[in-house]
């Protein structure tokens, strides 16, 4: 029996290529619904969502995440790890906010926008819509903070650009399950090389033959390139969650 989730779950795409033409404020206020039932950690919805509609500052995001083919995007969001709104409740309540500055609660701030998140990417490609999920806002962090007058306790996580394909990209592979699927305890002593010796060459005919900025690419390299960004990149992380008051024990 075809299961219709299972489909659209399994064929995900990343589309990066839009009509031009903007979500209704009924489609926002229902993505934005799906991410207000999604699973939150012990109840406490410790995210904010921010549309991002202004012209300008959507030029300036653009830039921070170095992607300009987001500007064409039908909307953006802003995922927003948030403590902010419950220290509120806990200073109105002379309550202890110590809590809030934990790591554990920001951990959970993110559990709670990674799975806020993808509610809504679900939700937008049930709609016939498609997007993209960018951690590229965290390129600049402080900017962010300050384009969208982020209080203390909040940090923002994720960027979505949603909207209309205008093409439909080719399925990209994923590693075997063998690879990362274990039973009871991780598999350190499993040989995957043959497994992911044959993912490589796979990945490396999907760039070939994509229609798109096809390119000379394996698994493997896609990781070593990775890793050989820099000790700078991305740096400040640790120094700027801390001044937002978050990460502080």
């Amino acid at each position: 029996m075809t299961n219709s989730i299972l489909e659209q779950l399994t064929h995900h795409r990343s589309i990066r290529h839009f009509e031009n033409k903007s979500l209704s404020s009924e489609q926002v206020a229902q993505l934005v619904d799906a991410a207000q039932h999604a699973s939150t950690s012990t109840f406490s919805q410790q995210y904010s969502i921010i549309s991002v509609t202004d012209p300008e500052t959507l030029k300036q995001i653009a830039k921070i995440t170095g992607h300009g083919w987001m500007l064409n995007a039908g909307h953006y969001f802003v995922m927003i790890a948030d403590q902010y709104r419950n220290l509120k409740i806990a200073q109105q309540n002379d309550a202890d906010a110590y809590i809030l500055h934990t790591t554990d609660k920001f951990l959970a701030s993110t559990f709670d926008v990674a799975i806020a998140t993808e509610n809504i990417m679900v939700a937008a490609e049930s709609m016939g819509l498609g997007g993209t999920i960018m951690g590229s806002v965290l390129n600049d962090p402080r900017k962010m903070i300050e384009l969208l007058d982020l209080p203390e306790l909040t940090f923002p996580l994720l960027g979505i650009a949603l909207g209309y394909p205008k093409d439909k990209p080719e399925l990209k592979p994923r590693l075997p399950k063998s690879a990362f699927h274990f039973s009871n305890h991780y598999n350190l002593g499993g040989n995957f090389q043959p497994e992911l010796l044959q993912y490589d060459q796979l990945v490396s005919e999907y760039y070939k033959e994509r229609s798109t900025n096809d390119r000379t690419e394996t698994f493997t390299h896609h990781i070593v390139s990775e890793l050989s960004r820099g000790h700078d990149v991305r740096s400040d992380l640790f120094a700027i969650i801390r001044e937002q008051g978050l990460m502080l024990h």
